[in-house]
């Protein structure tokens, strides 16, 4: 009983198989465009694979990776080439900086709007990951403004850990060092 259903269905599979041809013309018309396509698609399809992509760099401009130059804290005094450098690998550093804060922030204005109203706690890992990259973003690039370069960050760095040696991280902790003990 089952050989004959088995048999009955592959009989039908038999007569769904046939499936028209697609690439081949089925009237006139369909017979001049596809003439067309021959004429004109196919040599360019054949001059981009066999011309254009073999001789095209594999890695592409626009995925460029740059060196790690010194940092200004490296660099000679008076040598203005590593002082350029340094300056261009900031500015570097600080628009990935910005489109990774971007990023961070499209996250968490999405999460926001599609988990309303509970995005509190849906979206408590996002909106934390963008604080506190917010927070790092503006201890490394805040109050530079817009024509910032290495050197204003270089000494805003400076400052922050000579008041953090004095003061401690945050301003509720204690001083780290003692009035005192910086006398001796």
């Amino acid at each position: 009983m089952e050989e004959e259903e088995q048999n009955g269905d592959i009989g039908k599979y038999d007569e769904l198989k046939f499936i028209p041809n697609i690439n081949e013309p089925r009237n006139p018309f369909e017979k001049f465009f596809f003439a067309l396509y021959n004429v004109v698609d196919k040599p360019i399809i054949w001059f981009r694979e066999n011309v254009v992509e073999p001789n095209r760099p594999k890695t592409v401009y626009y995925h460029r990776k740059f060196r790690r130059v010194p940092t200004i804290d490296e660099c000679p005094i008076e040598e203005n080439v590593c002082y350029f450098e340094a300056n261009q690998q900031f500015r570097r550093d600080r628009m990935v900086d910005d489109e990774i804060l971007a990023i961070l922030r499209q996250r968490r204005t999405d999460c926001t709007y599609y988990n309303r109203p509970d995005h509190r706690e849906k979206c408590a890992k996002i909106m934390q990951d963008y604080t506190e990259a917010e927070t790092n973003w503006f201890i490394k690039y805040g109050d530079l403004g817009a024509l910032g370069n290495v050197h204003t960050a270089y000494m805003k760095q400076k400052h922050r850990l000579v008041w953090e040696r004095r003061h401690g991280s945050n301003r509720e902790a204690k001083p780290a060092v003692k009035p005192e003990d910086e006398l001796n």
